[in-house]
């Protein structure tokens, strides 16, 4: 189910990125901080990109849960302006300034078509390599569809656009791994008020 809820996010994805909005902001403050349109539209290209990239490397040896994936991870447990954060935004603005919207379009479009092949392909015990450590293939493609749902959203709110009817697999799996996160960072109990007790409940149970 991952699987088809990673190709059918990334398409929606695609779509988005093909938006003429896109190119006529550009250079445009999007709505997340730091961030122009062109950084976040690179950002986002790249769930769909670099996942080529990481299922033609060689395979890793070992695999760690996707929650340790994320509780380990520095852009995870620092604030926005932390050194892990400002590296993911400067490279994705720097990249933003060597392309337009057209060739970054283009580009996850050539991805998503080799994606379809690759990803259905993969054997279920497939370890993908990250450098400090490695995931199976699903969780590591529930990794992927956590961003392209969140930034998804977040490009279309930068264009004034209505965010596209995600794939209900690819929202589900997001709102669980979130709901997840959430109770890892805030504890269960406020989670559960959140949700259930409004009088009760918290100012924010944010996962990331």
């Amino acid at each position: 189910m991952i699987r088809s809820a990673f190709l059918d996010s990334a398409q929606s994805a695609a779509a988005l990125l093909r938006e003429p909005a896109v190119a006529a902001r550009w250079s445009t403050p999007s709505t997340l901080p730091g961030f122009s349109v062109g950084g976040l539209a690179r950002h986002l290209a790249n769930q769909v990109t670099r996942t080529v990239t990481a299922l033609a490397a060689p395979p890793g040896t070992s695999a760690i849960p996707v929650m340790d994936h994320f509780t380990g991870a520095g852009w995870v447990n620092s604030g926005a302006d932390s050194a892990d954060n400002t590296a993911i935004l400067e490279r994705s603005e720097t990249a933003a300034a060597q392309t337009t919207a057209a060739d970054l379009a283009a580009e996850v479009d050539a991805a998503l078509a080799e994606l379809s092949t690759m990803v259905p392909a993969q054997h279920a015990e497939r370890v993908v390599d990250l450098g400090r450590w490695g995931l199976l293939v699903d969780d590591f493609l529930l990794t992927r569809v956590l961003e392209l749902v969140v930034h998804t959203d977040d490009l279309a709110v930068s264009l004034d656009l209505p965010t596209p009817d995600l794939p209900a697999a690819a929202t589900g799996a997001t709102i669980d791994l979130l709901g997840r996160l959430a109770a890892w960072r805030h504890g269960p109990l406020p989670v559960v008020r959140a949700l259930a007790r409004r009088e009760r409940a918290p100012d924010s149970i944010a996962a990331l």
